[in-house]
């Protein structure tokens, strides 16, 4: 998680509770140590966020203090409610947990008049869409970090195959979701369904090259390919 989401949680919390939170209590909810939250709070207390407390007593957070409310328009709200619902269609569970978690903090901070818009949406969204596979979060994650995977792959011809690869990104359609990746195997480009991902393990090898440079050439070779939100057309 990362710091600034982890400040705007402890707020949160100490929102929602009916007395002092302890430190203790705080680093139990949000999975960090009792001493992140210290630091955490006389971050939040030196910015001004009225926080009345100490170590060992708890923590309150003084009544009548909100954050800026979020100015969409109606129609923003209904653009992130139909978008976070697409995401069902990906079979990123990560992703689709992220969403949720926005959804939950934008219905806390906008004002009472567009929060109805939440509760009672106007537009829905089938959840069919592309086959659960491989975990996503832990690709997106060795993207991020540049990270070599060793994957079990099938093929589409029911051949199975052992290969380390150097994922770079990630296309979501809703028939398949791709991993764009070079393949040590081949010693090239390759793309691999995440559905036909029977395994997959991330090794503690990064890179040889930079990320963004694989990005760069890869996007290259396949400029006829790819369309104009830089994703490869599915096939």
């Amino acid at each position: 998680m990362r710091r600034a989401d982890r400040l705007f949680d402890i707020i949160q919390l100490l929102r929602s509770a009916k007395g002092p939170l302890t430190a203790l209590t705080l680093a139990t909810q949000l999975e960090v140590t009792p001493r992140t939250i210290y630091r955490d709070v006389a971050t939040l207390q030196a910015r001004r966020v009225p926080i009345e407390g100490a170590p060992g007593l708890g923590y309150v957070l003084q009544r009548g203090f909100d954050l800026p409310p979020l100015m969409f328009t109606s129609e923003e709200i209904e653009a992130i409610l139909v978008g976070a619902r697409l995401l069902r269609r990906t079979g990123d569970a990560g992703l689709q947990e992220a969403a949720s978690r926005v959804l939950s903090k934008l219905e806390v901070v906008l004002p009472e008049a567009l929060r109805a818009h939440l509760a009672s949406p106007s537009a829905f969204v089938s959840g069919r869409g592309a086959p659960a596979g491989a975990d996503l979060s832990v690709v997106r994650a060795a993207i991020h970090d540049e990270r070599k995977l060793h994957i079990e792959y099938v093929d589409e011809q029911g051949r199975t195959s052992s290969r380390t690869i150097w994922p770079f990104a990630v296309a979501y359609y809703v028939e398949a979701t791709l991993i764009g990746a070079w393949c040590e195997l081949r010693d090239d480009f390759r793309h691999f369904r995440t559905d036909r991902v029977q395994a997959l393990t991330v090794l503690d090898t990064g890179f040889p090259v930079a990320g963004r440079l694989l990005l760069a050439d890869w996007l290259k070779r396949f400029s006829n390919d790819v369309s104009a939100d830089g994703v490869l057309a599915p096939r």
